[in-house]
């Protein structure tokens, strides 16, 4: 489930905590990152809960019209085919999903205001209506559905956010790639005619490919040996620019330049220098300053050629 990308960030984030931490022990590093991995795979559970619950509450705004003492021709024969949708009913009956929601403690009961108004905003978008316009019923095209749901009403939703905040504080950040990862299982769904729960790490998707390294192995790694090496990698930043003062730096630059450092003198035989440089630079544009990215990009370059390998 979890890519590359995704873990050097989290690694990041755990290894910022570190600095901040400095009593924090390797292993204890390796908890709060395992933790941190597995949050967001609970919070891709609860994205895709939202499917079921969603459905659930267009069919009690349903019923209640229905059962008004004078309703409306539109009333008494609804449309019923959204409330009648494939993946909704599949994960309703899925054993497995219904265990893992119960065992996490997984629910939408408590946030009806916020099920209420998302589906006030659905049904007024006009891909809504075009769906119920469309006669029949077909698996994809309710899957599809729930993937125009998921990728234009979710991301950057406040009321959501706030809901997301209060229950996990490793959420933060996460919900676009759990939306993704809830697409993709839509498609495998509409594919496979089942619901599977993705494995951890992407590496882990299809076990027979050839892998020199697992996503496990490799984010454990990293984060251990920035952990580790940490007052060194910070040495190393500091003599880089000797005209400014070490409480000057931004300790999230000198996090991510050091675990570009660890990445290479751990990892470097499988993975291009210049594919650390970019993914850490890219982090840099979303965690750090604005001048971040090119202090990143010279300084991890330049350590990297000085100190682990030659860019060709």
């Amino acid at each position: 489930m979890l890519n590359r990308r995704i873990l050097r960030i989290k690694a990041f984030k755990t290894l910022y905590s570190f600095a901040e931490n400095p009593a924090m022990t390797i292993k204890e590093a390796g908890k709060q990152l395992e933790t941190s991995c597995e949050a967001a795979r609970d919070l891709y559970l609860m994205m895709m809960a939202l499917i079921p619950a969603l459905t659930a509450e267009a069919f009690s705004r349903i019923e209640a019209a229905r059962n008004k003492f004078n309703p409306t021709e539109q009333e008494k024969f609804p449309n019923l085919k959204f409330v009648s949708n494939a993946p909704a009913a599949m994960l309703g009956a899925d054993p497995d999903f219904q265990k893992l929601l119960a065992k996490k403690k997984i629910s939408w009961e408590q946030y009806d205001v916020f099920l209420r108004q998302l589906y006030q905003n659905v049904r007024e978008t006009d891909y809504f209506k075009e769906y119920l316009e469309k006669p029949g019923n077909s698996f994809k095209e309710d899957a599809d559905l729930f993937v125009k749901i998921f990728e234009r009403e979710l991301v950057d939703d406040p009321a959501l956010e706030e809901i997301l905040e209060d229950l996990s504080i490793y959420w933060n950040d996460d919900l676009a790639y759990s939306l993704t990862c809830c697409c993709r299982s839509l498609a495998q769904m509409t594919t496979d005619g089942r619901w599977s729960y993705p494995p951890l790490y992407m590496s882990d998707m299809n076990p027979g490919a050839p892998a020199k390294v697992s996503d496990s192995k490799f984010v454990h790694g990293i984060l251990e040996a920035a952990v580790a090496g940490f007052p060194r990698y910070s040495q190393m930043v500091s003599e880089c620019v000797p005209q400014w003062d070490k409480d000057r730096l931004f300790v999230t630059d000198v996090c991510l330049i050091a675990l570009g450092l660890a990445e290479q003198e751990k990892f470097g035989s499988d993975i291009d220098p210049r594919v650390t440089i970019n993914e850490y630079v890219e982090i840099s544009k979303y965690y750090s300053t604005r001048k971040s990215s090119s202090f990143v990009n010279s300084l991890l370059d330049k350590l990297l050629k000085e100190n682990i390998i030659n860019i060709k």
